[in-house]
Parts: structure tokens; C-alpha cells; sequence
């Protein structure tokens, strides 16, 4: 891959992967390391891709391996975050603050697909191409992930 090619993939996708990276890391500097890995990759990686979709799914594959490889290694699995004291998103409304802040609560695998499917608007059948799964089995997860967020909401407003 060219430089010229690079940049232009990287200024395209930057805030997408990052975006990705932010909803599995659940911290703002092992995001910032899940992107750099992934645009590290995608300097190395040799084969040109078929088009800027192509390279999208590409890269949000490689982000949420980054964001897994993360939470496999011994450092992660015996530590436990501080509170991010960074700027949070600023909502338009407060349902919309509670929405979001309910959707990072779910785990890992349920919060990777619904940020796909709502936020970045894939098809159930790109996110399964994406996270190497069954179409079934990401459709069986936003089934739970919905209700898992319908009863944490419901509590939330009562």
C-alpha cells in the first residue's frame, strides 16, 4: 500500500475505527491504542482492498480483534479501570445520555454488535462476515442485548 492510499483509507475511516475501538475498550487510552494497532495493520498489510467498503469492514474487523486481544492479556484480566475524568459525549437530550450510557454497560459482546448495527448501521449480515459469526448467532444477540437494555431502561425510568 501506498502512502498516498494509506492516507486517504486513514482520513475515511479514522473516526469509524475509533468509534469501534471506544465502545469495546470502554477507555479512551486503550481506544487510542486499539486504533494505532489497527492502522499499523493496515500500513503492513500488502494487498490492495476492492473498494472503501471493503476497507471499512476490513478495518472494524481488525479494531474489534484489537479490542479482544486487549481484554485476553493478564494485565487486563487482573486490573480494574479508573474513572475516565475525559469529555463524554454531549447528548441533545437526557434519554439520549441515559441510552448511551446503558449501552456501555452491556457486555462486550453484546455492545459490539449493537454500536454496529445502530451506530455504524450494518446488516445483520455484514456484522456476522465482520465478527466471524453466524448470521443467527448476531441476530440472537441484538434479541438480547434489546432486552437486556428494555429492562435496564425500564428500571431507569421507574
Amino acid at each position: 500500500m501506498n502512502t498516498k492510499e494509506y492516507e486517504r483509507i486513514a482520513g475515511l475511516y479514522l473516526d469509524c475505527v475509533y468509534r469501534v475501538a471506544i465502545n469495546g475498550c470502554k477507555n479512551y487510552a486503550d481506544a487510542e491504542d486499539v486504533v494505532q494497532n489497527t492502522f499499523i495493520k493496515l500500513w503492513e498489510k500488502e494487498n490492495n482492498f476492492e473498494d472503501d467498503d471493503h476497507a471499512r469492514k476490513w478495518l472494524i474487523r481488525v479494531a474489534v480483534n484489537e479490542c479482544n486481544s486487549l481484554w485476553r492479556t493478564p494485565w487486563k484480566r487482573h486490573t480494574t479501570s479508573l474513572e475516565e475524568v475525559t469529555q463524554e459525549p454531549v447528548f441533545s437530550t437526557p434519554e439520549r445520555s441515559t441510552l448511551y450510557e446503558t449501552v456501555r454497560e452491556l457486555p462486550i459482546k453484546y455492545r459490539q454488535i449493537v454500536h454496529l448495527y445502530y451506530f455504524e448501521e450494518y446488516s445483520v449480515r455484514e456484522i456476522a462476515g465482520i465478527m466471524n459469526l453466524s448470521e443467527t448467532a448476531i441476530q440472537t444477540r441484538l434479541l438480547r442485548a434489546r432486552k437486556m437494555l428494555k429492562e435496564k431502561l425500564k428500571e431507569a425510568w421507574q
